[in-house]
């Protein structure tokens, strides 16, 4: 979404990994819920199976990012399924129309994840972008809206957390979007779509 409020993070270029460094020290985690029985396997998979932009959008994308020196800060950590999900699409998207990309770990930048808040809570990832000043144009994340939605409802129901159902339903909520996240690449789709927005409000 675009942002409404100036945000500089000019300080925090270049105090992130690569790509290649974060998913070397990616350990290997078991996510039941979600459906990943191996979270590296996962990340790499979708990683190198991403395909290529239709030359339309790499077109757009690569001369927004030229026009207004376009980085992308992505705030996350390697144990949240969303970010095994979502983190290689933006990697291979950035990569693709060579903007600069680099992660921010959540627990060694918190104050600066508590700058995009997701209803008050760390929801992760979050590709932040900014220009060439350091000023910060926009973000995306933690989830494709349409998956976010099934969170959202959860919320909205107004579940007792002191409930001793209140887990399974939580976990049950997790297994819903592991499957959407698993039917195909329709998520990607959307991601793409989403960040076609994004990029067109950053004039």
């Amino acid at each position: 979404m675009a942002m409404t409020e100036a945000i500089n993070l000019q300080h925090k270029v270049g105090q992130g990994i690569s790509p290649q460094q974060f998913m070397e020290r990616m350990q290997v985690r078991e996510m039941i819920n979600s459906g990943i029985p191996n979270t590296v396997e996962r990340f790499l998979e979708i990683y190198h199976r991403f395909h290529a932009l239709d030359s339309g959008r790499r077109k757009m994308f690569t001369s927004t990012g030229e026009r207004l020196g376009l980085r992308c800060l992505i705030l996350c950590t390697d144990w949240c399924p969303d970010v095994i999900w979502n983190v290689p699409v933006l990697f291979r998207v950035m990569e693709q129309c060579g903007l600069p990309v680099e992660v921010l770990v959540m627990e060694e930048h918190l104050e600066t994840m508590d700058l995009f808040l997701t209803d008050g809570g760390r929801a992760q990832p979050v590709g932040v972008f900014v220009d060439r000043n350091g000023d910060v144009l926009g973000q995306w994340g933690a989830r494709p809206a349409y998956i976010q939605q099934v969170m959202d409802d959860f919320k909205a129901s107004r579940p007792d957390r002191q409930s001793p159902s209140y887990q399974e339903q939580l976990n049950q909520v997790y297994r819903d979007i592991g499957n959407l996240y698993l039917d195909g690449d329709r998520y990607q789709d959307v991601i793409l779509q989403e960040l076609d927005v994004l990029f067109h409000s950053f004039v």
